[in-house]
């Protein structure tokens, strides 16, 4: 049984995700249902030898140190996966999540125009929430790319793993990987502010400190981007007040700052989200928000539950509700009315604005 085989096969049945544990044959993600491949049943030694075999020596080492590891592995000319290994039961499993080697356009997720505005920011922090799998790296990618694009500017990424592979286009790009590159996120933000940055893109804000930095590398001029796992762009503001990040800092990262929840769904003929992006069929549904004078005073003022009311009048400044976009993919035939209805935190409106053509 060899790996690369089976990593070729779920290209060819496109498939987002592979899956190896024990007692069941390697099984595939395909049309967001799991299927079992056409192999035996996994046995231990077999799929600690399929993991091991993608694994350097260095990452190995970590792997049985630390009981589980995140890093990036590629099938050359074809794809790259992003993997988490792991021990379960006294045995490995392991997770290979497909990342297209082509970077799709923001046009071509269906990502609403004022994305595009974000690409001209010469400074500020723009973070992109969503649960796992929504998006968030897709989105961020298609960004990157756009400033790689059209601006002429040093890019600098931090990632754990690094997933899209960015080529030097008007700017120079370098992209370090946690734990090949680099030690962690902080000691790379720490020094990344020496290496003459103008875009920072930090793969995720996990921790008080990779926050601190971040919030600080936008306030002092440079344009930072990033991701935490939140429902939404109003929970993210909890979240960072959660880890002791004070309301007056928030507001001021807030005066060149856009946040934005980035759902990216399949369309009518597509498997999954990173299969939809990969052929061209997603529909992107964001929530977008925008930090005006109003904005900044109820982050401020800790009033932040009060939001999403001016998230729902704010379209003049670009902002908009997960409900909103997501009507306005149903209307534009991106998606079915099922599935908005199954991403919908409030159906009952998401049926009135699709009614309504209010989207």
């Amino acid at each position: 049984m060899d790996l690369v085989d089976i990593l070729v096969q779920v290209l060819e049945m496109g498939a987002s995700d592979l899956h190896l544990t024990v007692g069941r044959p390697p099984v595939a993600r395909v049309h967001g249902r799991l299927v079992e491949l056409e192999y035996p049943p996994l046995k231990g030694v077999e799929t600690r030898d399929l993991i091991y075999s993608v694994l350097t020596q260095d990452q190995r080492q970590r792997l049985e140190t630390d009981w589980e590891i995140d890093f990036s592995y590629s099938v050359p000319a074809r794809a790259r996966f992003r993997v988490n290994a792991y021990f379960q039961r006294n045995s490995l499993g392991a997770a290979f999540r497909l990342v297209p080697l082509n970077v799709m356009t923001i046009d071509q997720l269906n990502l609403p125009r004022v994305v595009h505005t974000f690409c001209q920011k010469p400074r500020g922090f723009v973070l992109v929430t969503g649960p796992t799998g929504s998006g968030k790296s897709t989105t961020l990618a298609a960004i990157i790319d756009e400033v790689n694009e059209t601006r002429s500017e040093h890019i600098m990424t931090v990632e754990d793993p690094i997933e899209f592979l960015h080529q030097h286009k008007n700017c120079v790009v370098n992209q370090r990987e946690v734990g090949t590159d680099t030690k962690s996120f902080n000691r790379a933000l720490k020094s990344v502010l020496r290496q003459d940055p103008d875009v920072i893109l930090v793969g995720e804000i996990r921790d008080v400190e990779t926050a601190r930095i971040a919030i600080q590398a936008a306030l002092t001029g440079h344009f930072v981007l990033s991701t935490i796992h939140a429902t939404d762009a109003t929970s993210a503001l909890h979240r960072f007040l959660d880890m002791g990040i004070e309301s007056f800092l928030l507001a001021s990262s807030a005066g060149t700052d856009s946040r934005a929840d980035c759902r990216l769904h399949p369309g009518h003929h597509d498997s999954a989200t990173s299969t939809a992006g990969r052929r061209g069929g997603a529909g992107g549904g964001v929530r977008g928000l925008i930090p005006t004078p109003a904005v900044r005073n109820l982050i401020r003022e800790g009033k932040t539950h009060q939001i999403y009311t001016i998230m729902q009048t704010g379209a003049k400044y670009g902002m908009q509700t997960m409900d909103w976009a997501l009507a306005d993919l149903v209307r534009r035939r991106l998606i079915t009315r099922e599935l908005a209805e199954a991403r919908s935190s409030n159906p009952e409106d998401l049926n009135r604005l699709i009614t309504s053509g209010a989207a």
